[in-house]
């Protein structure tokens, strides 16, 4: 899901196509083409992305495939919540059905897919933009990369994958960045396994001429990368698996409470701005996906949740609202407390089956 961003124009999406395809050398380059929109995804890209993979999966002259976004900003701020918005409130949340289908077949095809793809998660790569850059064979993020899960922020939970990408994050990292949706910048990103290489933002040019050029496109990436540096949320280990490793999201809210670490504290107060039964269901998915066997199996554990979200859960509105329509940062989350979170509401959202299935 995305930071705020301001809608494309139809003078805009009229211009150009919102994802540009082209073959440059051994290269099949996908660029992502919503630059005012942060490149944030939507429908019609999932299929023209779809539509350049099919082109290029048996086509001798393409070796690897690129993804990047146009603009200075990033490679996308995340997926389409306002139309998520706009169907639920006319009453049609299933309809919601059809681009989470898109998107989560397109998350597991970018990983499966046989050749290698190269995903340059410069600036800006967030929620759906997770899910198109983080499954990819080779991920590259530079100085100006900030990653982050944040659907809790909009009374959601983390999709596209998130989940296997943070159940797999070391020790308990993944609820606490699941939970509160913590921003990494590149060398958090290399530590909790969401990117391979960073590579400077001012030599992703040459990189993409080297290899345009041909040979292994590993080495090649390998050639560009530089160290990442210390990882912030790596230093933050120690107190992360102290407090998240709790049984229940009310015992790690106590056991921060009770924590000397400053930061502690802070994500203590960070939650309590966030959306309580988002959070209780993120907790709950991460650990769930730590014993699920793949990539497809947490996409439709977590399919089965943000349906069950768009039909039950008003605080998905009420994020949307306060965040991207009328922006006045003001949730009114219903309950408005963890401890007003009954149990079984979490476990039914678990047990809940989608009217349309992920998989056919």
């Amino acid at each position: 899901m995305p930071e705020s961003f301001p809608a494309q124009t139809s003078a805009e999406a009229a211009a150009e196509p919102t994802v540009l395809a082209r073959i440059e050398g051994v290269v099949g380059r996908l660029t992502l083409n919503r630059p005012r929109a942060i490149n944030a995804l939507d429908l019609q890209m999932t299929g023209l992305l779809d539509d350049a993979l099919d082109a290029w999966e048996h086509d001798d002259a393409v070796q690897v495939v690129v993804l990047d976004g146009a603009g200075e900003r990033g490679l996308c701020a995340g997926g389409d919540v306002r139309s998520l918005y706009d169907r639920i409130v006319a009453g049609h949340p299933d309809e919601t059905a059809v681009f989470f289908r898109a998107e989560y077949a397109l998350n597991a095809r970018l990983a499966e897919y046989p050749k290698p793809i190269v995903a340059l998660a410069d600036g800006i790569t967030m929620g759906g933009g997770i899910g198109l850059a983080s499954h990819a064979a080779i991920r590259v993020v530079t100085e100006r990369s900030k990653l982050a899960m944040p659907e809790t922020r909009i009374g959601f939970t983390p999709d596209v994958g998130g989940t296997w990408l943070l159940a797999h994050a070391p020790g308990h990292l993944g609820e606490y960045l699941g939970v509160t949706g913590t921003t990494m910048d590149a060398a958090d990103a290399v530590f909790c396994g969401f990117a391979d290489h960073l590579v400077p933002s001012d030599r992703l040019d040459a990189l993409r001429a080297a290899l345009a050029a041909g040979g292994d496109p590993e080495a090649t990436v390998r050639g560009f990368a530089q160290a990442p540096g210390a990882s912030t949320v790596e230093a933050a280990r120690a107190w992360v698996d102290e407090t998240f490793s709790a049984d229940t999201l009310a015992e790690v809210e106590e056991r921060l409470r009770a924590h000397t670490d400053p930061a502690a504290s802070r994500a203590l107060q960070t939650m309590g701005q966030l959306a309580p039964t988002g959070m209780a269901v993120t907790f709950e998915a991460v650990r769930r996906a730590r014993a699920l066997p793949d990539l497809r199996a947490a996409l439709a554990q977590e399919y089965g949740l943000v349906m069950w979200f768009g039909r039950t859960q008003p605080d998905l509105v009420e994020g949307i609202r306060a965040q991207l329509v009328d922006k006045d940062r003001d949730p009114h989350w219903s309950p408005a407390s963890l401890d007003d979170v009954d149990p079984a509401t979490i476990t039914g959202a678990f047990s809940d089956e989608p009217a349309v299935p992920l998989w056919d």
